[in-house]
C-alpha cells in the first residue's frame, strides 16, 4: 500500500493537467449566450477539480508533518 506521500507526485500532475485544460477552454470562441454560458459553467467545474487536486496533493505531501493541521474541506 503506498504512503500519502507517494501519492502527492499523481495529484500534482492531475492540477497540472487541469491548469492545461483550463487554459485551452479559455481560448475557445463564444458564438452566442448558450455557449458562454456552457463555457462559464465548464470553467468553473473545471477549477473546482484543480483546486481539490492541488488540495489534496497538499494533504498528502503533510500529512505526516508533526503539528500539520488537514484541511478541514478534505477529511482523511
Amino acid at each position: 500500500m503506498a504512503r500519502l506521500r507517494e501519492l502527492a507526485p499523481g495529484y500534482r500532475a492531475a492540477a497540472e493537467a487541469l491548469r492545461l485544460r483550463i487554459q485551452l477552454v479559455e481560448e475557445l470562441p463564444v458564438r452566442d449566450e448558450v455557449q458562454r454560458m456552457a463555457k462559464t459553467e465548464r470553467l468553473r467545474l473545471l477549477e473546482a477539480m484543480r483546486r481539490d487536486a492541488r488540495d489534496g496533493a497538499v494533504v498528502c505531501e503533510r500529512y505526516y508533518d508533526r503539528g500539520y493541521r488537514c484541511n478541514e474541506r478534505l477529511v482523511m
